[in-house]
């Protein structure tokens, strides 16, 4: 099956990475290879490695790309990217694109696990290896699964969610995705039903818990930065506020000068910029390009440059 992920927000986060025709890049979420594909259309002598931990993902961009001499592919994390690419003699690079979240493959492809519309094992592995979901929610103790609902699935619902979980558990071992959005669905006032699928929140919040995909971001984040040459860039593309508050944070941390109290004669801290937010807002998908692809309509793009 062909990875066919429709890339989000293309020539927007790709003409943030101002690209050099000769410069060195990395697409840390190379996915089906829509951002690689643009970046390496404007390379001449340049070279993209472009990564994913997912192996779909590097089967696609492998064949997709295997007559490209610009192109070199890496499975991996995105949060190992500075090691990866120090393995193979690359110390800096003059961009780093970065998708994050779940792919069009991952959701669409039933077997994976990640959709609540349709029947599978339940997984949500995007490494596809490692423990899956089941794993989490027939093992989590009550007060730390409640605990991952409401913090990464933000659901007020989170403590009858995770009783119910616990107490179908407690019968049997809760296996498919469709048991689960059922457990989850009559775990919810009727009301609440009404407003979209009631399972949403939780899936997305198991998932996050399963990859850990807060602390690979940060991981990911301070890799790119470290790797960037002076006057490269970084362009995320978030897809939940949890992403979001990650990236802003360290963005405005990196470009966050003196720190000493203002009514300091003179600094003494010592603290000087080490980037510039190119992106004051972010940057969000267009009204033509929500028609094509509804599933862009939560993204936002920052982009930083370090200095």
């Amino acid at each position: 099956m062909s990875f066919g992920h429709i890339p989000v927000m293309l020539y927007e986060a790709v003409d943030g990475l101002n690209i050099r025709p000769d410069g060195v890049y990395a697409d840390g979420t190379a996915g089906g290879g829509g951002h690689s594909a643009e970046i390496l259309s404007r390379l001449t002598t340049g070279m993209l490695y472009s990564i994913d931990q997912d192996p779909d993902a590097i089967a696609e961009v492998t064949e997709r790309f295997k007559d490209n001499e610009h192109s070199i592919i890496i499975q991996g994390n995105f949060s190992g990217m500075k090691a990866l690419l120090n393995d193979r003699g690359v110390d800096a690079v003059d961009g780093v694109l970065l998708d994050i979240g779940v792919s069009s493959h991952q959701l669409d492809e039933g077997s994976r696990g990640f959709s609540y519309h349709e029947d599978a094992p339940l997984d949500m592995r995007m490494s596809q290896s490692g423990p899956t979901a089941a794993d989490l929610v027939n093992t989590m103790e009550l007060s730390e699964l409640a605990r991952v609902i409401s913090l990464y699935g933000e659901e007020k619902f989170a403590y009858a969610i995770a009783k119910n979980i616990v107490r179908a558990r407690e019968q049997k071992p809760i296996e498919t995705t469709l048991e689960l959005a059922e457990i989850i669905k009559e775990s919810v006032p009727q009301k609440v039903r009404r407003d979209g699928h009631p399972a949403r929140k939780t899936f997305q919040a198991i998932r996050i818990a399963v990859n850990r995909e807060l602390e690979v971001l940060e991981k990911g984040l301070e890799a790119a930065f470290e790797l960037l040459s002076p006057g490269g860039r970084l362009c995320v593309i978030t897809f939940h506020s949890l992403e979001d508050r990650v990236t802003k944070q360290f963005m405005k941390d990196k470009a966050q000068g003196c720190t000493c109290p203002k009514d300091f004669p003179v600094c003494v801290c010592g603290n000087v910029p080490k980037a510039k937010i190119i992106t004051r807002k972010p940057i969000f998908p267009s009204g033509e390009e929500l028609v094509r692809n509804p599933r862009a309509r939560s993204a936002k793009l920052r982009i930083l440059e370090k200095l």
